[in-house]
């Protein structure tokens, strides 16, 4: 963790007064929290993405499968079963009181609605509170980022970044 203090004294253990660094070291750690940003970012769109198909299974159960009155075309055992995210084949529920169950993996589990909706819904608390944590962390390497920008600004400002003269 990088941080702005002058003096060693409070700073905790593995920290670095970036203000001792040199320009081509401030900008190597400059580029590195990038694609560590970058990289967290990511991740957290895939968690958000992997979130919303968990909340869309569940709001499958209670729409598609246990037939909801409010659910549009409910009332018969005529569903669309996605093959793909756009394509969709018409289908006949055989059972409404089960359904089968992608646990990860290529595996699946037969399991009773109410059991395969709190399934869904664990996996949707679980990624919360993953997220949570990712964006924490975001947040600490967002701050870090902006210290070492801030550190090396002041330092081609000040003019240690003197060009060399090659040969």
């Amino acid at each position: 963790m990088a941080t702005p203090a002058s003096s060693s004294g409070g700073a905790p253990p593995g920290s670095v007064d970036v203000n001792t660094l040199s320009v081509p070291q401030l900008r190597n750690l400059q580029t590195r929290l990038s694609s560590e940003l970058e990289h967290l970012t990511n991740s957290h769109a895939k968690l958000r993405s992997a979130q919303s198909k968990f909340r869309d299974c569940v709001r499958t159960i209670g729409d598609g499968v246990t037939g909801r009155k409010d659910a549009p075309g409910a009332g018969g055992d005529n569903i669309l079963v996605p093959l793909t995210s756009s394509l969709y084949v018409k289908g006949k529920l055989a059972d409404r009181e089960k359904v089968i169950v992608d646990v990860g993996t290529g595996f699946y589990v037969e399991k009773t609605t109410a059991k395969a909706t709190e399934f869904y819904d664990a996996k949707v608390k679980d990624l919360e509170a993953n997220l949570t944590d990712l964006e924490k962390i975001l947040q600490g390497k967002s701050g870090n980022l902006r210290v070492i920008e801030d550190a090396l600004r002041q330092k081609v400002m000040s003019g240690e970044a003197v060009p060399t003269s090659a040969g």
